[in-house]
C-alpha cells in the first residue's frame, strides 16, 4: 500500500509553480520568454526574486516526497515518490490542452530539492557547482546541466550505494531529455542569458 503514494506524489509534481507566480502579476509565462514554465524562465521575464520563489515552490515538490519516503523508513520509496514528482513537473497530465502537450517545467528543482534531503552533503556540493557555472557562463541552463550531470559524478565519488546512482541516472537522464532545445541552442550560440537583475 505505501508505493501508492507515488500517485499522490505525481500530483504534487503537477503544481504549476511559474505559472501561478506569472498568473499574479498578469503574466502567461508560456507565452514569453523561452515558454518554458519554470524557474529561469521566470527569473528572465519578471526578475531574479521571482525566479527564486518558484525555485523554492518546485523545490517542495522534491523535499516533501523525499521527506516522506524516509520518515515511513522506505528510501526505495522515497527515490520513487521523487521520480514521480518530478515526472509530473516536467509532464502534468493537468495541462491536457492539446496546444500544451502535458509541457511543464524541466524538473531541475524539483530534483535538486529532493537531493537536499536524500544527499544533504551532495546538495551542498552542487549549490556551489551551479553559482559557478552560472557566474561563469551567464546562462542558467549551463549551470543546470553541470549539476544534472555532475549529481551522479559526485554520488559515485561520495560512494553512495550503486542503487541510488542508478536511480539519479534515470531521473536526471529525462532532465537531459527536457533540455535539448537548451543545448541545441547553446551548440549554435543562441542560448538566452540566465536572467534579469531586479
Amino acid at each position: 500500500m505505501k508505493w501508492l503514494l507515488v500517485l499522490p506524489a505525481y500530483l504534487l509534481g503537477t503544481f504549476p509553480s511559474a505559472v501561478m507566480v506569472a498568473r499574479s502579476r498578469g503574466i502567461d509565462i508560456t507565452t514569453v520568454g523561452s515558454g518554458n514554465p519554470g524557474a529561469s524562465n521566470v527569473a528572465r521575464v519578471m526578475g531574479t526574486w521571482w525566479g527564486v520563489a518558484v525555485f523554492a515552490l518546485d523545490g517542495l515538490k522534491g523535499v516533501i516526497p523525499a521527506a516522506v519516503g524516509l520518515l515511513m523508513g522506505e528510501r526505495p520509496l522515497a527515490y520513487a515518490m521523487v521520480a514521480a514528482s518530478v515526472l509530473g513537473h516536467m509532464f502534468p497530465i493537468t495541462r491536457r490542452v492539446a496546444a500544451d502537450r502535458f509541457k511543464g517545467g524541466k524538473g531541475v528543482a524539483t530534483m535538486a530539492g529532493a537531493t537536499a534531503v536524500l544527499q544533504p552533503v551532495l546538495a551542498l556540493v552542487l549549490t556551489a557547482v551551479w553559482a559557478i557555472a552560472r557566474k561563469l557562463s551567464g546562462k542558467a541552463s549551463v549551470a543546470s546541466l553541470a549539476i544534472v550531470v555532475g549529481l551522479p559524478v559526485t554520488a559515485i565519488i561520495k560512494g553512495v550505494p550503486a542503487w541510488e546512482i542508478l536511480t539519479m541516472v534515470g531521473i536526471n537522464a529525462l532532465l537531459l531529455l527536457r533540455h535539448t532545445g537548451n543545448i541545441k541552442r547553446l551548440l549554435h550560440g543562441t542560448e538566452l542569458s540566465a536572467s534579469r537583475s531586479d
